[in-house]
């Protein structure tokens, strides 16, 4: 048995827990694959810097709109995916060296964990016993139970960004965030995507507006099969068929890859966390807002505890944690309330709050303004008739209690409302008390807060 003032579980956001402040505690990191979680290694760096790159492709394909005759004559994929893992790998291993090689007062244990008894967990046959335990496990991709499904080969957010070659035929499976970028990635770089979805839109946990244009867009680029029920997935050769009924009518379906977007779940299920008491449900973790669970000195974090599966919150979490192990007597505390989010699909979405549907099942006063980016100087120039900004304000304290964006730059040009909003600012205060540079696009923003005020006073 080896005894420990800190035991992490996971090396992605928990990697940054014990900083300088730590060195005279005695600390065992755990991972079972590669270091940084999933954020670095299968999720949002990989994927963003391949996302980058089809905005590129996508740009110069409608190049022709402003004039400009271009077009992409060659995609390199492997290329794509060198410079992208060429750069995320070394920092994966430098980050593992680091705490192996680096950092006298951590003992690092490369394996799969779980408990064993109270407080105890054990590593490929050793147990670690913690004065106080971590938990940043992470969440892995959901498989649903389709008929045939476990029999074919296919791909997950986790392995399809490293395929050797792109596949002419990729059949996705889900529309929800990973649906949609990757979607958005291998169409750029020249695959048919043909996009399967139980429900009749895509992301559907958007605003409704935002989900019903999107879908509307993508209808443009992607076969969607929505509102689909799947009889059966098999293989023949190469291939893989689907049956399927999609809006009441019946489909087959070939395709020469498969990517399962459909969702991510939390890993608390593979932890035994039953064997030192901690409440979880259904796997996710139950925290307070101190990150602590119902156990004394067991803490957790990021996706295997929260709703969200966020790097930038589970970052404020981690800090949240370290700063809580190191001053008992001044605990802190997350309110994620203003959580915000992108989905780095072509168009992008960014949003915070809560949806104008939220707002009107609890009966909030409230009022909606959409402001399209055509109504400004710069969404003249970028020739753009579908993008918007949508805000929900409360018509008594006159915050804004909701944004949600459709659009280029939308996870940028979301930040000063996600700002206004922490520091409660009212409307007013946001359209009028500070200058918005001309023409830029932030302009929209600044135009739709100023309707809100005008309907505010009406």
């Amino acid at each position: 048995m080896h005894d420990f003032d800190l035991i992490i579980v996971g090396t992605g956001s928990g990697n940054m827990i014990p900083g300088p402040d730590f060195d005279d505690w005695n600390v065992a990191i755990i991972e079972k694959g590669v270091f940084g979680g999933t954020c670095l290694n299968v999720g949002c760096i990989p994927s963003k810097m391949l996302v980058y790159a089809a905005d590129v492709a996508e740009t110069i394909r409608h190049a022709g709109t402003y004039g400009i005759e271009a077009e992409v004559n060659d995609v390199d994929w492997p290329s794509m995916v060198k410079r992208v893992f060429g750069r995320i790998d070394p920092i994966a291993a430098g980050g593992e060296r680091y705490r192996v090689e680096g950092s006298p007062n951590i003992e690092v244990f490369k394996g799969e964990c779980h408990f064993v008894d109270h407080k105890v967990v054990e590593v490929d046959g050793e147990r670690l016993r913690g004065r106080h335990i971590v938990l940043g496990a992470g969440a892995r991709p959901f498989i649903p139970p389709v008929p045939g499904l476990a029999d074919v080969p296919f791909h997950t957010s986790d392995t399809i960004m490293r395929l050797d070659e792109v596949p002419e035929r990729l059949l996705v499976l889900g529309g929800g965030y990973i649906a949609a970028e990757l979607g958005h990635v291998f169409d750029a770089v020249g695959s048919r995507v043909t996009m399967v979805n139980r429900g009749e839109r895509l992301l559907r946990a958007e605003d409704d507006e935002i989900s019903h244009r999107f879908t509307q867009i993508m209808r443009r680029r992607f076969d969607l099969c929505l509102g689909t029920s799947i009889h059966r997935i098999h293989q023949v050769g190469d291939v893989t068929h689907v049956d399927l009924t999609a809006s009441g009518e019946r489909r087959h379906l070939e395709a020469d890859a498969v990517l399962v977007a459909t969702s991510r779940i939390p890993n608390g299920d593979l932890l035994a966390l039953e064997a030192t008491g901690v409440h979880h449900d259904r796997g996710r973790v139950i925290v307070d807002a101190a990150q602590r669970t119902n156990v004394d000195g067991i803490w957790a974090f990021g996706d295997l505890s929260n709703d969200f599966q966020l790097k930038h919150l589970a970052n404020l979490e981690a800090r949240t944690v370290a700063h809580n192990l190191l001053h008992p007597d001044d605990v802190h505390y997350v309110d994620d309330t203003l959580t915000p989010h992108a989905v780095f699909g072509s168009p992008p979405i960014a949003a915070v709050g809560i949806t104008e549907r939220d707002a009107r099942h609890a009966r909030i006063p409230h009022v909606v303004v959409v402001k399209p980016y055509g109504t400004t100087a710069y969404g003249w120039a970028m020739e753009d008739d579908e993008s918007f900004v949508k805000i929900v304000v409360h018509a008594e304290a006159r915050t804004v209690i909701g944004a949600h964006l459709l659009g280029p730059q939308s996870p940028i040009l979301i930040q000063q409302i996600i700002q206004g909003m922490a520091f409660g600012l009212t409307v007013d205060q946001m359209a009028q008390q500070m200058m918005y540079i001309h023409p830029a696009l932030t302009e929209v923003v600044e135009n739709a807060l100023l309707d809100a005020v005008a309907a505010l006073d009406q």
